[in-house]
């Protein structure tokens, strides 16, 4: 894990800050996606449809696999350790590639692409990441996130 600290942060501009632990989206997760979204789709909510009616069964909905971002970004130290507060400020790009199975493994490999200051000392972090499928060449998605950080 990176240790990001504001003063040496464009340090790490163009750098791999690496590739986070491995979490795997059960069915359960989904389910529980599927809940507070409102989107029960049956590819994403019925393993006997989804089994009969596919290659396999039932896939995480695009945006549960996009969510996993911000945890796994922050895990991987993308914000300072000595910042007053970080939050999610967007997206710029975002692209899905693969579906997320129920049962995959997730990973995500996370770059800093630049640093942008911003009004009253702020940064505005853009970041390249590339949420990964274990044994998969192809990732679920890749990713320009942008974050704002208060020092």
């Amino acid at each position: 894990m990176a240790k990001v600290t504001l003063a040496a942060i464009r340090d790490f501009i163009g750098q791999d800050l690496g590739r986070s632990h491995w979490v795997t989206v059960d069915q359960s997760m989904i389910d529980q996606f599927a809940a507070c979204t409102g989107d029960n789709q049956w590819i994403h909510v019925d393993a006997d449809r989804a089994r009969k009616n596919t290659a396999g069964g039932t896939i995480a909905h695009g945006f549960l696999s996009l969510s996993s971002i911000a945890p796994l970004g922050m895990d991987l130290g993308l914000a300072p350790v000595d910042a007053s507060a970080v939050f999610n400020y967007g997206l710029d790009k975002v692209r899905f590639l693969t579906p997320v199975k129920s049962g995959n493994r997730v990973r995500l490999q996370l770059s800093m692409t630049s640093v942008e200051p911003k009004d009253n000392g702020r940064l505005l972090i853009k970041g390249n990441a590339i949420l990964e499928i274990e044994n998969s060449e192809t990732p679920a998605l890749v990713a320009e996130t942008l974050t704002l950080v208060v020092p």
